[in-house]
């Protein structure tokens, strides 16, 4: 499982554009990273997602409202991602209820995980 600041890419990103216009040099870039507040990689704003594997590839499933949301046939490593504001975070459960979350999701991070063993995804804030 790896877990990534989708902040620390872009301040990364951000650098290297001030370098390159330094040097009056600025190479497009086959990948554009939004910042805060937009859609990234498919994922809503205020949405948890739900990737089908564990890549950025296609359109996740999203969940935008707080509580407690079931999951159905979840196998394998699928990646989770939480594309909301501070303070707002994505759980995943072991239990249908909502219950019995190890793994917690802080806003613009994300998991691979395999979700064989959980059954539910629950949007937690303020």
């Amino acid at each position: 499982m790896s877990r990534t600041s989708i902040r620390t890419k872009l301040a990364a990103v951000a650098a290297t554009g001030v370098l390159a216009l330094g040097t009056g040099v600025l190479a497009a870039s086959p990948a554009q990273a939004s910042a805060t507040g937009d859609t990234y990689k498919n994922c809503s704003y205020g949405a948890g997602c739900i990737y089908a594997g564990a890549n950025w590839d296609g359109w996740p499933k999203e969940y935008f409202s707080r509580g407690t949301h079931k999951l159905y046939n979840q196998y394998g490593t699928h990646r989770v991602f939480n594309n909301q504001s501070p303070n707002w975070y994505v759980k995943l459960c072991r239990n249908s209820d909502g219950t019995n979350c190890d793994i917690t999701i802080s806003p613009w991070h994300y998991r691979d995980v395999d979700l064989g063993p959980y059954n539910s995804v629950k949007i937690v804030g303020p």
